[in-house]
């Protein structure tokens, strides 16, 4: 019996045409992430999936081995150019890139090209790590050099193994994933302490508010919502970062490994 509150789901009056299982097989065979989410395979199928899981983070490791202390700035694909947002976001690149670090995002556009774009400018290193998507994702124009990923999962393992502090400006559903999923490391003792900064204030104000409501209610520590700084001055973000990630890491005393030419690699 269904209550008033949860209805009746659907009814299928046909049965499954074989169609539509075809269909199904080659909806789920046209991009490695959902090959990969698609339930369970055949075990060549899994074996092969393994395989270019393996292949995508040796892919990403060897783009990244050689780029130094890294910051990585999240946000949206959609933000234009000229917007506040976008340049918070190519003020804060260059402010990374004064700092000493390489300015990691996404590769696309939006904040992720901001971010680049600053970074470029003020000499420094920008590099992206895109994603196959089943719409065109283009790599943008001040990367200086880029990977392409099969596997959201992978990507995001890439873009946190190599940075020192995370900085996220407004975005969608997937920089809210990759904001609370790093967070998820740090509380959870699989990442250090690295800085979390937060800009955008007016956008991400109910944000903060939802996370302080969280420690308030015992779903997370009351300490956790301290692991972000929370500002829209690019200055005071770049103190926080001085603080909390060059001194406290000691980078200046961090060696950067040396490309070896007979195995391929590229210095930066």
């Amino acid at each position: 019996m269904n209550s008033p509150d949860h209805p009746k789901l659907p009814q299928v009056e046909e049965p499954i045409s074989e169609k539509e299982i075809v269909e199904q097989e080659i909806f789920e065979l046209e991009l490695p992430d959902r090959t990969l989410l698609s339930g369970a395979r055949s075990r060549i199928r899994d074996l092969t999936t393994l395989f270019r899981v393996a292949k995508d983070l040796l892919v990403g490791f060897r783009a990244l081995h050689f780029a130094g202390p890294c910051v990585t700035i999240f946000g949206s694909a959609r933000t234009e150019r000229g917007t506040v947002y976008y340049e918070m976001a190519r003020k804060m690149g260059a402010a990374c890139a004064k700092l000493g670090f390489t300015v990691v995002t996404g590769g696309g556009p939006g904040i992720m090209q901001a971010g680049n774009q600053g970074a470029f400018e003020a000499g420094g290193r920008s590099l992206g790590v895109n994603i196959e998507l089943p719409f065109e994702q283009a790599i943008n124009r001040y990367v200086q050099r880029s990977v392409t990923m099969r596997y959201f999962f992978t990507r995001k393992v890439v873009l946190v193994k190599y940075s020192y502090a995370f900085i996220i400006l407004p975005g969608g559903a997937g920089t809210l994933d990759e904001m609370f999923e790093t967070m998820t490391l740090i509380q959870t003792g699989k990442l250090k302490i690295f800085p979390i900064i937060l800009m955008g204030k007016d956008y991400w104000q109910p944000l903060m508010d939802f996370v302080y409501r969280m420690a308030e209610e015992g779903t997370i520590s009351p300490d956790d919502p301290e692991l972000i700084f929370f500002t829209d001055d690019v200055e005071e973000a770049a103190a926080h970062l001085q603080r909390h990630a060059v001194r406290q890491f000691g980078l200046h005393r961090k060696r950067v490994p040396k490309a070896i030419k007979l195995f391929g690699e590229k210095g930066l």
